[in-house]
């Protein structure tokens, strides 16, 4: 019986985003981390939320906006106690939101990313093709992974295994976009790896 096996996974971060960016007291380029705390402005009805940074070196602090002159009102009274309490959970997803380093013009040091992988599912259909395995990992964050390391960290192969693999065709890398790369691979060769 022939089928189609689809298999799809997401890469995760495990920790927040890393920043470089000059530090005035350094007085060069160094690394920037989440300090998992908030600082918070209140004038009136306006409100203004940064998440703060700090350099790893000298502790020098860089306030990452959440949001500028908002009204009070924009918020829920439950997030708004999150931002006081500087809940953690919600640092950290400030901390792993793409957009928010991308309006800050913030450059995020994607050599010192903590990530793994999750699988979300799976499910198998008939098919008329043969035996086919098609693997997709979703990047939400999109981060710049090459497709090689993606599919030896799914494959559990090096980098080396895989591009040999792609040059023999026993692996078809089908779409490969910053969001997610699709490829597909033989049922033998997924048995042997797996």
């Amino acid at each position: 019986m022939s089928y189609l096996r689809k298999i799809e996974y997401k890469i995760v971060l495990k920790d927040s985003f890393w920043i470089i960016r000059n530090c005035p007291k350094c007085g060069r380029k160094t690394h920037y981390i989440n300090t998992k705390k908030f600082r918070i402005n209140a004038n009136g009805h306006i409100l203004d939320i940064w998440l703060i940074y700090q350099c790893v070196e000298c502790k020098h602090t860089l306030n990452l906006a959440i949001c500028e002159r908002k009204k009070v009102s924009s918020i829920t009274k439950e997030e708004y106690q999150c931002f006081l309490d500087n809940d953690e959970q919600l640092a950290e997803m400030y901390g792993k939101n793409m957009q928010l380093f991308q309006t800050n013009r913030a450059v995020i040091d994607f050599d010192r990313l903590n990530y793994g992988l999750v699988k979300l599912h799976e499910t198998i259909e008939n098919s008329g093709f043969g035996e086919q395995i098609i693997i997709t990992v979703r990047n939400p964050y999109q981060m710049k992974i090459r497709s090689e390391k993606q599919i030896a960290i799914v494959l559990g192969l090096s980098r080396n295994q895989v591009k040999s693999l792609l040059d023999k065709r026993e692996i078809e890398l089908m779409t490969e976009l910053p969001q997610s790369i699709s490829f597909s691979i033989s049922h033998c060769l997924f048995s042997m790896v797996t």
